[in-house]
């Protein structure tokens, strides 16, 4: 998972924060968070691990061998550092549910 973001001076300048690599089981769930978080979903692509030029902004026919990557913005950064928390937490109570199952 790789994170980046961008603040904006004021008002007027969107935050923007992207997700790379995301899951395809946790895509829908991080969709609906940005959404009831007063954000806004700018892009949404379907980027080849092997061509680095073929990029799709839909989900493709065989989606393996894609990584997802999303970018959200919103007014105010405190709504993008609120999912961000929610994200990495979310991966870290996956990570330490597999750990217990391998245990």
């Amino acid at each position: 998972m790789e994170l980046r973001q961008r603040y904006g001076g004021n008002i007027h300048n969107y935050n923007i924060l992207e997700f790379k690599n995301v899951s395809k089981d946790i895509l829908p769930w991080l969709e609906k968070v940005a959404l009831e978080n007063n954000c806004r979903i700018e892009k949404k692509e379907w980027i080849s691990k092997y061509n680095s030029y073929v990029v799709y902004d839909y989900e493709p026919f065989c989606s393996d061998g894609f990584e997802i990557s999303l970018t959200i913005s919103s007014t105010s950064k405190n709504y993008l550092k609120f999912i961000q928390y929610l994200y990495e937490n979310k991966l870290n109570t996956i990570e330490h549910l597999k750990n217990c199952l391998i245990s």
